[in-house]
């Protein structure tokens, strides 16, 4: 078989297989760049999900160097784009805003170093949306990523274009970031795989402050969790520079196994306090009963914690992080008027919190981590949707409401994915199938204690080998390898 024709069908499978081909000799980092570039030319004009693409002839002629090298790491000669959020040397970093769009980064962040060491060739960006708030991938300066099982909907965010070039097969693996389920819902609504990891195991910048605001982590998305543990691997390791960095051993070795005598508890919709559109928590609980196949247990438990409670130390430690990132931007009037209407009402709602009000909202948090550690005792995983609602439609800013039930925030749409997110646990959203009106991917959220990311990644490798979602139903009209 040609090597064109072999990378197209390890891209499909992921970048393991696509280092093991290459290692054999079955195929190279150019013909892998080829069928990526043509990936890209065929099918992103649809759904917007890789921007600010290099040159095609650079690329490749970086791809034959690549060939002629020796290995540098398991990435070697493997096509990446970075999520428009992270810098990446000699690329622009807009974070879809008129503010920054062309603005070129002169140095790699510490994560897209270290892929880059790993031997990575950054081929673009991936599209997000303004300044990552919001689980929808849409700003001014790109337009919207669009779902590619239906592109007339929504493909989550903000890491919406890591998740749709990954289901498209531009990508093998792809990078992005979490505050709010931004790894985990669009993983779902795109039939592939996202890991927000423990928080601290992979670092972010070493600026401003490093030692209050614990919402946000990098993480990894991919088509297989063996390729969301390799990822990982890569990613993680403190940063001497940031005080609160975790180390630990790699998990790739570790997710063989399976998942026999695991402990599965299902939060559902919290008691009934979460609104769900319909069919999203029958199809969650199918998936369960299928787990269970896994010789695994699932227990349905009752709420936990309040669920306004949780609502009211999210929200305030969200909107106190993003005044503290994005003030400087507000206060300059003339920058104010290019941001955004959620991204100005987050900022002025931090700005006007009190330190005992923020003091308040952390000592929930602390009450909720010692709940959960309670329930850890009983189950080495909890389990939630990826998120409350099917993809919605893409010309939509934010969903207003979910079954005729009003959203006071752009993003309370996505409250599910707040009790893992406020104690920085880890969390891999895995496919759960197809559903809703319009037969339409969703996820489900298998949640650990911190420090189990690699327990987390022997069930979803168990899950994976079960069923291999990804490549079992890739999206309709794509044509996915053919």
């Amino acid at each position: 078989m040609p090597k064109h024709r072999e990378a197209k069908k390890m891209i499909e499978q992921g970048a393991l297989a696509l280092r093991a081909q290459m290692d054999a000799g079955d195929t190279s980092a150019e013909a892998i760049m080829a069928e990526t570039l043509a990936r890209i030319d065929g099918l992103n004009p649809s759904v917007n999900a890789i921007v600010s693409l290099r040159d095609p002839n650079t690329l490749m002629a970086e791809a034959r160097v690549a060939d002629a090298a020796p290995k540098t790491g398991w990435l070697h000669g493997i096509p990446m784009a970075i999520k428009d959020l992270a810098n990446a040397a000699g690329l622009p970093t807009s974070m879809g805003s008129p503010l920054f769009a062309g603005q070129i980064a002169a140095s790699d962040d510490v994560m897209v170093a270290r892929l880059r060491a790993a031997g990575a060739i950054i081929i673009g960006k991936t599209n997000t949306p303004e300044f990552g708030l919001g689980s929808h991938s849409i700003n001014p300066v790109f337009g919207p990523t669009r779902n590619p099982y239906d592109p007339s909907r929504s493909a989550g965010g903000s890491s919406g274009g890591a998740g749709v070039a990954l289901a498209t097969g531009m990508l093998s693996v792809a990078d992005g970031s979490d505050m709010m389920g931004s790894l985990r819902n669009p993983a779902g609504w795109n039939n592939v795989y996202g890991m927000r990891p423990s928080w601290g195991l992979v670092p972010s910048e070493p600026l401003g402050d490093s030692f209050l605001h614990q919402l946000s982590t990098n993480g990894p998305m991919a088509r297989t969790p063996a390729d969301l543990a390799a990822l990982l691997d890569t990613m993680a390791g403190s940063d001497p520079r940031q005080p609160h960095g975790v180390d630990a051993p790699p998990t790739l070795p570790q997710i063989t196994g399976g998942a026999e005598g695991m402990r599965i508890g299902w939060l559902s919709d919290w008691g009934g306090a979460l609104t769900m559109e319909d069919g999203i928590l029958s199809l969650c609980e199918r998936t369960l009963a299928e787990m269970e196949t896994l010789s695994v247990s699932v227990e349905a438990l009752d709420t936990p914690f309040s669920r306004d409670a949780l609502w009211h130390s999210w929200i305030t430690l969200r909107s106190w992080a993003v005044a503290g990132s994005l003030g400087v931007l507000h206060s300059d009037p003339g920058k104010r008027d290019h941001l955004k209407d959620t991204a100005i009402w987050e900022i002025e709602r931090g700005l006007a919190l009190s330190a005992m009000e923020v003091h308040r909202a952390s000592v929930t948090r602390s009450e909720w981590f010692k709940t959960a550690t309670a329930l850890f005792e009983r189950f080495e995983v909890l389990a939630l949707p990826s998120a409350q609602m099917w993809p919605f439609d893409v010309t939509l800013d934010w969903p207003r409401n979910i079954n005729g039930t009003e959203m006071d925030t752009y993003h309370r749409w996505m409250e599910v994915v707040v009790p893992a997110s406020l104690l920085g646990l880890p969390a891999i959203c895995v496919p759960a199938g197809f559903g809703g009106l319009h037969d339409l991917p969703m996820g489900l959220q298998l949640i650990g204690r911190r420090g189990s990311d690699a327990m987390l990644l022997r069930l979803a490798q168990a899950w994976h080998d079960a069923t291999n979602w990804p490549t079992r139903r890739p999206p309709p009209d794509l044509q996915i390898g053919m």
